[in-house]
């Protein structure tokens, strides 16, 4: 069996980028993250909680049904504002300190560079002290948690030099209210505010991250059939959302310019079943008990490799150019910048080592993407996935510890049957080519090393 590695540099990939950007106004973009927010936790995969708004978008939408993400939320940020697998920063987990070097190409940055108004409302967590943060990285605006999730009322981060988080334009405030509200409505005032310019608008929610608690009105608005305190504000947290994005989507219609905004919406990771009322918060009074995120029918959650951790609901909806339906061709949160500098007109100036691809063939004209690996890593580094076709690697550990497991997607979504054994020679072939991505990891540390030092002084 002979496997074929697509690898495809980020300069060569914007080079008729200025082509694709002249068949049509170049799109507003407005690219909405949910946090945690699991492959069943919306009713349109079966969810319990209603989410009339987001079953109205998937119905008008392109469902990308096979949509990467990394397991954890700020490698999954590193992959968006950069086209590259977040493991070329050094960053597999969490993060407070600088995720990237501070002069690298971010998707804003490179918008910007065209024409783009760029706005950042919601969740930074790729360096969490002000002078790390969303302005500095080609955001013209900047609204939200400079660190991970936070509280929802008192917007604390967890205890430690982090803690106070909450900003504008990187300088530290106080504000009332819940987090979701807030950031909902810093959106649809700067979607208001706009003038002729296209922009780029990136809302990264804290739903569904612990801890949560939600207002009365929405529980109010729980079904009866669901029972138990932290189940309850679980749902409510997700139709709170589900109710956000439809505000924002609303701002956009009132401004006239929905008809030409590709939206995205999806989510950073799969859903969690950790502890809501986590201690290393400062009190929130939020509700003690165990989050219900609903990963089903896929194995595994929120940290792992497996589809569960890494597989999340995904909608692309641009009225004017993508028609609704669904599209089955594996994509990557990696492959966003590529789009979006394609359909925007960047052309890169060097090569950017992007690890991703434009989707804009995939999502204008449905048009189905060449076979290609995509490369994942789990939070220190314990695991990688490698999906190529139809199969997927995973492999636990290194060395004589490792452990290497093979799976048939199209046959076995749930990852329950392990063909690692029966298929030795493809398990021989997708390492090989694992070991080929694998082998840029962390090129990109040192230059973060650099503007880490630099930043400090």
């Amino acid at each position: 069996m002979k496997l074929h590695l697509f690898l495809v540099t980020g300069l060569l990939l914007v080079l008729n980028s200025g082509a694709l950007a002249a068949e049509s106004p170049r799109p507003n973009i407005v690219f909405i993250m949910a946090d945690d927010l699991g492959w069943a936790d919306v009713a349109f995969h079966g969810g319990n909680a209603p989410t009339p708004n987001l079953d109205r978008l998937a119905k008008n939408s392109l469902e990308l049904d096979q949509h990467y993400v990394a397991p954890v939320c700020s490698p999954t940020r590193s992959g968006l504002m950069t086209g590259r697998c977040w493991s070329r920063f050094g960053v597999t987990a969490p993060t407070n300190t600088l995720a990237l070097p501070m002069d690298t190409v971010t998707l804003p940055r490179a918008l910007k560079s065209v024409g783009y108004d760029t706005c950042l409302i919601g969740k930074w967590h790729l360096g969490s002290l002000p002078e790390w943060g969303p302005n500095h990285f080609g955001f013209d605006h900047s609204y939200g948690s400079l660190a991970g999730g936070i509280s929802p009322w008192n917007h604390f981060y967890k205890k430690g030099p982090y803690t106070v988080t909450w900003h504008r334009d990187e300088k530290l405030i106080e504000e009332t209210g819940h987090v979701t509200d807030l950031l909902t409505n810093e959106a649809v005032k700067w979607i208001e505010s706009r003038g002729e310019a296209p922009f780029f608008l990136y809302v990264p929610y804290t739903a569904v991250h612990l801890p949560i608690k939600e207002p009365e009105e929405w529980l109010q608005r729980v079904p009866k059939s669901i029972a138990g305190e932290v189940p309850r504000h679980y749902a409510a947290c997700v139709m709170h959302l589900d109710a956000s994005v439809a505000r924002i989507i609303a701002a956009l219609e009132a401004k006239g310019v929905r008809d030409n905004t590709l939206l995205v919406f999806t989510s950073d990771n799969g859903g969690s079943t950790a502890e809501n009322n986590d201690l290393k918060y400062p009190d929130d009074n939020c509700p003690n008990g165990r989050l219900v995120g609903n990963n089903k029918p896929l194995r595994g959650q929120k940290g792992d490799v497996y589809e569960g951790g890494t597989r999340v609901p995904t909608l692309v909806s641009w009225p004017a150019r993508v028609k609704s339906g669904r599209a089955s061709s594996p994509a990557q949160i990696i492959d966003w910048m590529p789009t979006f500098c394609s359909l925007a007109g960047y052309e890169a100036h060097s090569d950017l080592k992007w690890d991703g691809t434009s989707l804009a063939s995939l999502l204008t004209s449905q048009t189905p993407l060449p076979e290609r690996s995509l490369y994942t890593v789990g939070p220190g580094w314990r695991a990688r996935s490698l999906r190529h076709g139809d199969w997927k690697l995973v492999v636990h550990g290194e060395g004589k510890s490792r452990r290497v497991e093979l799976f048939n997607l199209a046959k076995d979504l749930g990852e329950s049957n392990n063909l690692a054994d029966a298929e030795a020679e493809r398990v021989a072939d997708l390492l090989a080519v694992l070991e080929q991505m694998a082998s840029r990891d962390r090129d990109a540390v040192a230059s973060r090393q650099a503007g880490s030092q630099t930043s400090s002084k």
